[in-house]
């Protein structure tokens, strides 16, 4: 029953979040899909290649059926690292496409074990666990590095929702500017700081 109910829909909603990281590559050039837009590099197709090395990881090799193409191994911190960014040998259709093929792995493993099935993680401090936990902790992290492709990509070119389709109109920018103003505001006046410069004074309620 757990198998009928649940699964289809947890399955259906990891499907979705891999599309909707894919998507926010979407009308970017070569720059902008691996610009480093954070302190520790955060960028679009590094997210891309992390992701796609550690879900063929989880529903690979912890269920014993591994993924035909090589991975590093999993305790290597260099491998690791490097699986965070695109050199300018690696083209992003190889890395976009590379995710797609693991997507069809992934997703036969998914369908042909019940939830219950058991597999084991090494690197967990509980490494026995069901593919139930494992399909919840992928469904988590995707969601977690789909928000992080979000903001990148608002970073980049002001483009937002799932498609990556909405781009901001010039009366977008002048509503989210001053948005972001009051916010400012408000946030210098809880902290006690003076108004930045240029800054109106927090609004005040009364006479």
């Amino acid at each position: 029953m757990l198998d009928d109910l649940a699964k289809p829909q947890l399955h259906d909603c990891l499907k979705r979040l891999r599309e909707a990281v894919v998507a926010k590559t979407d009308g970017l050039s070569e720059y902008e899909v691996r610009r480093p837009m954070t302190t520790t590099g955060t960028n679009l197709l590094g997210l891309i290649k992390h992701m796609s090395t550690w879900e063929a990881r989880y529903f690979g090799e912890v269920f014993g059926r591994p993924f035909p193409e090589a991975l590093p191994p999993w305790d290597d911190e260099d491998a690791d690292l490097a699986g965070m960014w695109a050199t300018e040998h690696e083209s992003r259709a190889e890395i976009i496409d590379g995710w797609r093929r693991l997507w069809e792995h992934s997703d036969a493993t998914i369908d042909a074990l019940p939830l219950d099935a058991p597999g084991h993680v090494p690197w967990w401090p509980r490494p026995e666990v069901t593919l139930f936990g494992v399909l919840v902790h992928e469904i988590a992290e995707t969601s977690r590095h789909a928000g992080h492709a979000d903001i990148l990509r608002e970073e980049l070119d002001g483009a937002v929702g799932t498609n990556a389709t909405k781009r901001p109109s010039e009366d977008d920018v002048a509503f989210w500017s001053g948005q972001r103003a009051k916010i400012e505001r408000a946030a210098r006046a809880a902290a006690g700081l003076s108004p930045a410069a240029g800054s109106r004074p927090p609004a005040t309620s009364g006479p």
